[in-house]
């Protein structure tokens, strides 16, 4: 059993999740990693203990019997930026578009593979801290990749790739929340502008242009990631 010392030394990881069984599962893929879980069955608990416990990084079931994911999200998101990861097997992409609209990380779908949710949360904290492509940094690095935003200069595999100023800009958008989701609309709002939010074409298309410049097989990408009916991710 861990002991107190052992266990305030870990991150904070609450998962607001009904199921015991998934709970047990993540307590039981905790005990060699950097994490410390914090349970809670439903989502009044679950926010009660998020404002006492400050946790770093909250799992949350999108089907809690007390309220929805969604409004879990949006209260937490009113005071809160703590990363959010959603655990669930509930709802259709739809719900995993708006659930990252209203302010959550990313989503893992249930049954999920350990390695995999571990890998999510660390890219979502890494994303908290600031570490990745934060507007703030001039160059942005991950992987082949290598954005000089103070340049305008983009290279893959040390070579220097030309970028009309949508391909640029979408990149340098999906860099900004590398690791991260970003729903079809976002991007259109984000490059595009808001007039432009339900036209899905645009994007398809010029994230075929931008494949072919920094993929080494475009038909099948290694760093533009597509998540079928949500959105785009860079990997990191």
């Amino acid at each position: 059993m861990m002991n107190p010392a052992e266990s305030s030394s870990k991150i904070p990881v609450i998962a607001i999740e009904d199921d015991i069984a998934i709970r047990r599962l993540l307590k039981a893929a905790f005990e060699s990693t950097p994490y410390h879980l914090i349970e809670a069955e439903s989502a009044k608990e679950g926010i009660e203990l998020i404002i006492r416990r400050r946790p770093e990084l909250i799992l949350l079931d999108m089907g809690l019997p007390d309220m929805s994911g969604i409004e879990v999200i949006k209260m937490v998101r009113g005071w809160s930026s703590t990363p959010i990861v959603i655990v669930s097997g509930a709802g259709t992409e739809s719900l995993k578009v708006e659930a990252l609209e209203c302010g959550a990380d990313d989503y893992v779908t249930k049954p999920f593979g350990v390695a995999e949710l571990l890998a999510r949360m660390a890219v979502a904290l890494r994303h908290a801290s600031g570490t990745l492509g934060q507007t703030g940094e001039s160059v942005f690095e991950a992987g082949d990749l290598l954005i000089d935003r103070s340049t305008r200069e983009v290279k893959v595999r040390g070579e220097r790739v030309l970028l009309t100023p949508i391909e640029y800009k979408l990149l340098v958008t999906l860099a900004k929340h590398a690791g991260k989701v970003v729903t079809h609309r976002q991007l259109l709002i984000d490059v595009w502008g808001p007039e432009y939010s339900d036209e899905g074409q645009y994007l398809r298309v010029y994230m075929g242009y931008l494949r072919k410049k920094i993929e080494k097989a475009p038909e099948r990408p290694e760093m533009l990631l597509n998540e079928p009916r949500v959105g785009y991710r860079l990997a990191v």
